[in-house]
């Protein structure tokens, strides 16, 4: 059971913030554990909020640590806490915010996995590899459906590396958000904030080529239509996506690891070993802080290091 005060931050964090149910879920989860580590509760109804003190605060990273909770874990649950009492002391349920000035545990600094340019080019031909093959296994129904796999998937893979895109925001885009004149994307970020992202000319050649498939395939044309649709002319998912893009790894003997946010991880290497500025790919990517994009700046730095220690006559 939780109480008044949990139900309205949560309330404020979906409507006012905005976030996603998933973001709403791991909110209430984390604050629930907080009760329950420290009081013994098993739920949210504190008898007095206020007796919760930056004491209370370090007992739980503590805790946490004791439970042997990765840095990033203990870091997202001291942020939720902290979010969850600001919002107290706005409300004036409590005088201060025990979470304020707590030093959580440094997290450390990894950097994203990418696609090197011939790795992206050999999953961009994937599809059309793989559905060939298993078409010639009798497994698609129909020659039909297969083309229109290889015709929708390229797209979204191209459209993902292309535009620097979440999973989300690609399966998101609806038939609206595409201007295949000026080609350019209008994408909705976290937040639902709105965003525009260039697309090269492979990508808007596969697009062209799949809205055609999807053109003979439903009737559903209308400007809030999904663009990427599945068999069933019903919008496709990310999960679809996700296990699509294992069979493609597989058949281009590709790192199992890679997943369709590490596209987006190449897009923004790619960019910035071509030249590109920082600024630039920050906006094309819907990043809030620079410092979000500073990391692959540390992806291309490393790369070139590597790339200089091999082959420097007096690197070593």
């Amino acid at each position: 059971m939780e109480d008044n005060n949990l139900k309205d931050f949560l309330s404020y964090l979906q409507n006012e913030k905005q976030a996603s149910a998933h973001t709403v879920d791991n909110y209430r989860r984390d604050i629930l554990q907080f009760v329950r580590l420290l009081f013994k509760k098993e739920t949210s109804e504190l008898s007095d909020w206020k007796s919760v003190d930056v004491y209370t605060a370090r007992k739980l990273v503590l805790e946490l640590q004791s439970e042997k909770l990765g840095r990033a874990s203990i870091m997202r649950k001291v942020s939720a806490l902290r979010s969850f009492f600001r919002f107290m002391v706005r409300e004036n349920l409590v005088p201060k915010n025990p979470f304020i000035g707590l030093t959580s545990p440094k997290k450390q600094q990894r950097l994203p996995k990418y696609m090197t340019v011939p790795e992206m080019d050999k999953l961009l031909s994937a599809p059309s590899v793989y559905w060939k093959d298993a078409l010639a296994k009798g497994l698609p129904k129909s020659e039909d459906s297969a083309e229109f796999a290889i015709a929708r998937d390229t797209a979204i893979l191209e459209v993902i590396y292309s535009g620097g895109l979440r999973i989300s925001e690609a399966v998101g885009l609806r038939l609206s958000d595409i201007d295949l004149l000026s080609d350019i994307i209008k994408v909705r970020g976290k937040g639902k904030k709105e965003r525009i992202c260039a697309l090269g000319k492979p990508s808007v050649a596969a697009l062209k080529k799949y809205i055609a498939f999807r053109k003979a395939r439903t009737a559903n044309d209308t400007p809030s239509a999904p663009l990427f649709i599945n068999k069933h002319s019903t919008v496709l998912t990310a999960r679809s996506v996700q296990r699509s893009l294992k069979n493609y790894l597989m058949m281009a003997g590709l790192p199992s690891d890679m997943t369709p946010h590490k596209l987006r991880h190449s897009f923004a290497t790619h960019m910035l070993d071509a030249g590109a500025d920082l600024r630039s790919v920050q906006e094309l990517l819907g990043h809030a802080n620079l410092s979000t994009t500073q990391i692959y700046t540390h992806v291309s730095a490393e790369r070139l290091k590597a790339v200089y220690s091999k082959a420097h006559p007096r690197a070593k």
